[in-house]
């Protein structure tokens, strides 16, 4: 592997590259420091980090950043937003579908995304500033903060597309694998640095090698796919013959990525932030103190309704980004056939797969989303990382390192099944 990275380290364009990619990343980390104007500072201080569940995933994204209200708190969240929002309106309305399958209709996308992402930054800015007691009094004050941190937003989008055009790997993929490191970092270091006892020391080297084997089964499981044998018919065309041959259709085992846990998280969340925005004098009111009981981590009333939401998000996400009907008709247009499958059967065929492998990819990310949870309750050890953020780690990673290896095989360098690169 050594070897294969000093290969790497030789090719002049392919090192550019990689010093892009860390310089970006670098400056975004750096700019995530400047505190936001229009902020009291000393409330932050007073209050502390957030307790809001809902900005958990905001704050795990950014790398602490939402906690400390820099102009980079809001990070991608708005961009990730503004995208699955363009998303299933795409579904929902014909005017954006036939948009879409346009010529430069997905560059008209685009860009109603990114406007839509400064939209969204600004209410989000303004609206989680004042509703934690961190903007100062006067309408000035919310319109820096909204401007100041939609900018953030905006140059952390600028970053991640620059370093997709000119850099390794996906840009937006890596800002929140940054965050995400960053602040799993944080939370096992300051775990070995709070632990003033044995036990703590036990509970917190169980933490890490919780950690080292989770990526593990991730990483395997995310590499995972179930490969569909086609047959291509022959076609002559002119005086050339084409097609002819056996291949395979890839579905992942893990299709629906991570965002049935982010849906599920964020629905479950959702009504505990509310209960603390709406009726701050009343902490103690009966909907608020359910929230806060039955509603957190570590609550089984919370692991039982994570579980059926993850299965209904995982079937759901699945039928809008995968249909069944429509890719059985490209096979049919391409000359493919399935081996034992004719006609309408096809479409059968490949919906079952699909389902099955949905039904399996639910069930593992419930277990995965539990585990934090019955670390809690069980050896009351907390978790500084959640499954979503395990996820999107793995995942980046592979992404990351399946394109540079195509950037190696471009100019030539050996397999890395000869040399021990993954």
């Amino acid at each position: 592997m050594l070897d294969y990275i000093r290969k790497l380290w030789k090719i002049e364009d392919l090192r550019k590259k990689i010093l892009y990619t860390f310089g970006m990343l670098i400056l975004f980390r750096l700019v995530g420091c400047i505190p936001a104007p229009g902020i009291d500072l000393d409330a932050l201080r007073n209050q502390g980090a957030t307790t809001l569940p809902l900005l958990d995933m905001m704050n795990m994204m950014t790398g602490g950043m939402m906690s400390q209200m820099t102009i980079m708190a809001m990070g991608i969240s708005p961009y990730i937003n503004a995208s699955i929002i363009m998303q299933l309106l795409c579904i929902a309305l014909p005017v954006l579908e036939r948009m879409q399958q346009e010529e430069g209709g997905r560059e008209k996308i685009n860009r109603i995304s990114r406007y839509l992402t400064v939209a969204l930054a600004v209410i989000q800015a303004i609206g989680l500033s004042n509703g934690l007691g961190y903007a100062k009094d006067g309408i000035w004050n919310n319109i820096l903060i909204g401007v100041s941190m939609a900018g953030g937003t905006a140059l952390a989008m600028w970053i991640g597309e620059r370093i997709t055009e000119k850099g390794i790997g996906n840009g937006i993929s890596l800002l929140i694998f940054v965050g995400i490191v960053s602040n799993l970092f944080n939370g096992i270091v300051s775990g070995f640095r709070t632990a003033g006892t044995v036990t703590a020391f036990l509970g917190a080297f169980a933490i890490l090698a919780l950690l080292v084997i989770l990526t593990a089964i991730v990483t395997f499981i995310d590499l995972g796919e179930r490969r569909i044998p086609l047959q291509i018919a022959k076609q002559v065309k002119g005086r050339r013959v084409y097609g002819g041959q056996n291949t395979h259709m890839t579905l992942k085992v893990i299709a629906v990525g991570v965002m049935p846990l982010i849906f599920a998280y964020s629905f479950l969340s959702f009504p505990g932030t509310i209960a603390q925005l709406a009726d701050p004098t009343a902490p103690y009111g009966w909907f608020t103190q359910f929230c806060n009981t039955h509603l957190v981590n570590g609550a089984w009333v919370h692991l039982i309704l994570s579980a059926l939401l993850i299965f209904a998000f995982t079937f759901f996400y699945s039928s809008i980004s995968f249909d069944a009907k429509k890719q059985a008709e490209q096979l049919q247009q391409q000359g493919a056939t399935i081996p034992g499958q004719r006609g309408k059967n096809i479409a059968a065929y490949l919906q079952r797969t699909t389902n099955r492998l949905n039904l399996f990819a639910a069930l593992f990310l419930a277990v995965l989303a539990a585990i934090p949870t019955l670390m809690l309750s069980g050896l009351n050890l907390q978790v500084p990382f959640a499954a979503s953020s395990m996820l999107i780690a793995v995942s980046v990673s592979l992404e990351t390192i399946r394109t540079i290896k195509g950037e190696m095989a471009i100019r030539g360098i050996e397999s890395d099944k000869d040399n021990g690169f993954m």
